[in-house]
């Protein structure tokens, strides 16, 4: 299968979800429909070609799959009298995107955030159990599981396949996996790429969405402007063989200035509309980094702060990492070795790569080379990122 084959069933795989859910219901069963329908499109479409409509062929091949699936789960259950009766719809599924109800639905208040996460990337992002195993470090059996209950828990609860009236309850954990999807493609957790575009213009996507159903929440207005001023780095992200490139060494002349236009400008239009939440700052410190001509010319004081306001509003050990970098880049590598004594204890990084990273980023700026060299070391054996263990070998085996 081509590569932008793949990348048209993966954009297509949640509307066709989200159609059949919104027409059928039967979310569990549903999903094993688009799959089939999915599979028959990656060993038909080759030879026979895209047809007109690949989304209505695709809900079309779905129904079908659907229909003979609850056929046999009926059947198993002794109800062949009703089932028999059961025809398709003569209309085809109207062509409206779903994606955005079923993200709204797969974020249900009676799940759990861990359990809501879980279900959005694997119904909407597109990502395998094994890779949310992954991301949640938990066996991918223990991910199939929660999963399924997830799927159970929003059948049982009746959930009507509509935007929800308590839509802005649910937002903070929509905006969560949104950002997470995005990441996952910025920053591949595992495999030979360092990034997966596919998944950070899924994410950027549905910011976009969400963004339009939401024009005035400016935290939705922050994601997004995020996202495209993070994005806007990417072409160079990577070297030609597809090594990473940190940021203060990139050829700044080959991000993209449309994406970053565009971020600041809706990070300045949301910010004095208030309250100021996590996602704005994190987009105002992506617009400082963007708007510097060099990395010598970064404007740190200003980063780090933002920084500190964002620890005011939000307990994540990662922004709590990323200070520490920008105090060391503010005020010297012994202040920011200093601070990060104090936060190396916190159980949800202290086995995280990127701890051991900028450990060994401060100790070579400080002039500790051995302390260096063994960070960086034991930071490429806590990452599953082919691109990232690479790299830090490099960084490693340079000194």
């Amino acid at each position: 299968m081509t590569g932008a084959l793949e990348d048209l069933l993966r954009e297509l795989a949640p509307q066709v979800l989200g159609a059949l859910v919104r027409r059928y219901g039967h979310f569990d069963i549903a999903e094993d429909a688009v799959q089939e329908a999915m599979l028959a499109a990656a060993q038909q479409w080759p030879d026979e070609g895209v047809p007109d409509s690949p989304r209505g062929w695709l809900i079309t091949v779905a129904s079908r799959r659907l229909t003979d699936l609850l056929r046999r789960e009926q059947a198993r259950q002794r109800r062949e009298d009703r089932v028999a009766q059961w025809t398709l719809p003569g209309e085809p599924v109207a062509d409206t995107d779903d994606t955005l109800v079923l993200l709204f639905m797969c974020c249900h208040p009676s799940l759990s955030p861990a359990s809501q996460i879980a279900l959005t990337l694997r119904a909407v992002g597109g990502l395998t159990t094994a890779e949310i195993a992954r991301a949640f470090l938990v066996p991918e059996a223990t991910m199939t599981r929660r999963i399924t209950r997830a799927k159970a828990t929003v059948k049982d609860s009746g959930a009507r396949f509509t935007l929800p009236a308590d839509r802005e309850e649910r937002l903070g954990a929509v905006l969560q996996v949104v950002y997470l999807i995005f990441n996952e493609g910025y920053a591949s957790t595992t495999g030979p790429s360092l990034q997966r575009v596919e998944l950070s213009a899924e994410g950027i996507r549905l910011a976009r969405m969400l963004h339009r159903l939401l024009p005035d929440d400016s935290e939705v207005t922050g994601l997004l402007a995020l996202m495209l001023l993070t994005d806007a780095r990417r072409p160079a992200r990577s070297g030609p063989l597809g090594e990473l490139v940190p940021m203060a060494e990139q050829d700044r002349s080959l991000w993209i200035r449309e994406l970053i236009e565009e971020g600041v400008e809706l990070i300045t239009a949301a910010l004095p509309r208030g309250p100021v939440g996590p996602y704005q700052l994190q987009a105002a410190i992506a617009a400082v980094h963007d708007e510097s001509p060099s990395a010598e010319e970064t404007d740190w004081a200003q980063i780090l702060a933002l920084y500190e306001v964002l620890l005011q509003v939000t307990d994540n050990p990662m922004v709590a990492l990323n200070h520490v970098v920008a105090v060391a880049m503010a005020r010297g590598p012994d202040e920011g070795l200093e601070l990060l004594a104090s936060i190396e204890d916190d159980d949800r990084i202290a086995k995280d790569h990127r701890l051991s990273a900028v450990r060994a980023h401060l100790l070579e700026m400080s002039g500790d080379t051995a302390g260096a060299r063994a960070a960086y070391e034991e930071a490429a054996s806590r990452t599953t990122s082919l691109p990232q263990q690479r790299y830090l070998h490099t960084r490693a085996s340079r000194l």
